[in-house]
């Protein structure tokens, strides 16, 4: 552990990133070459004199703090790995929910601030996502272990994770996303642990997954039509659309308004008001 590095480092990442490649408006009185440290405090969740305390060497970082900094400074893999030593942390594993992010899949998130968009891992798991898709999905709750899993949070009786689409759709979803997850657990071999953590759990849990693990369907989830159900703004219907890492372990996913629907409109309101309460808006 060698916090003063450590902080010296974090302030030389912070000088080389544009505003513009972080998603932010860059203005004409500028006085850093990169980030100031309000902007990085924002984009990792945490307050300016926490991240002040961390470039001056006075605060050792958890590693979901690591994690969300890496993220917000564009770390390549061999920079969050430096920055964890440096921390004395240990490196996470690839498919947690402290994954490192390659910088060109969050650039394009950035770029996608029209429509809600997320990365997440092969076992569904969150790694972050963009406004609006904190507006319509909810903001990320940090989770470890099995639960961190959208795939165990659906097949546990989650309320929040069923209550997202129509009941109609629940039988659907429950066999896509089975599908998928025995895909992952193949392109992992047998020896992953956190796969097979989460399979196991879920079959002592939940009778519907087991039933449907027994059918050994399998099938990647690229592409599908969902209907999406707001408490405020009521169904939207999109396309979901997926880009895999070349490895196959994250996929950033976005999700279009379906033509000759009213859910452009509702998305549209949706950017406007965000994570406001819409009941007293609409």
């Amino acid at each position: 552990m060698n916090l003063n590095e450590l902080g010296t480092f974090v302030r030389s990442r912070r000088d080389r990133v544009q505003p513009s490649e972080a998603g932010l408006v860059s203005g004409p009185r500028r006085r850093v070459p990169g980030l100031r440290r309000d902007e990085v405090a924002m984009l990792a969740g945490a307050s300016t004199d926490y991240y002040i305390e961390i470039e001056r060497g006075g605060a050792q970082p958890s590693e979901q703090m690591l994690a969300a900094l890496a993220r917000a400074l564009r770390l390549t893999s061999d920079e969050r790995d430096h920055l964890y030593r440096l921390a004395g942390r240990p490196l996470p594993p690839s498919g947690g929910s402290a994954a490192h992010l390659p910088p060109a899949m969050l650039d394009l998130l950035d770029r996608l601030a029209a429509v809600p968009a997320f990365v997440c891992t092969d076992l569904h798991v969150m790694l972050v996502q963009n406004r609006l898709a904190d507006a319509l999905f909810g903001p990320v709750v940090p989770a470890v272990g099995p639960s961190a899993s959208f795939v165990h949070q659906w097949f546990t009786g989650v309320p929040k994770a069923r209550a997202l689409y129509p009941e109609g759709d629940h039988e659907h979803h429950s066999r896509s996303l089975v599908a998928d997850l025995r895909a992952a657990a193949g392109r992992r071999g047998r020896g992953d642990q956190e796969v097979a953590r989460l399979i196991g759990n879920l079959e002592q849990r939940s009778e519907e997954f087991s039933r449907l693990w027994a059918e050994r369907e399998v099938a990647v989830r690229r592409t599908d039509r969902k209907r999406i159900r707001h408490p405020s703004l009521g169904i939207l219907h999109v396309n979901c659309l997926n880009l895999l890492s070349e490895d196959g372990r994250q996929r950033l996913l976005w999700f279009n308004p379906v033509h000759g629907t009213d859910s452009a409109d509702k998305l549209e309101l949706l950017s406007v008001l965000g994570t406001q309460d819409l009941r007293t808006e609409v």
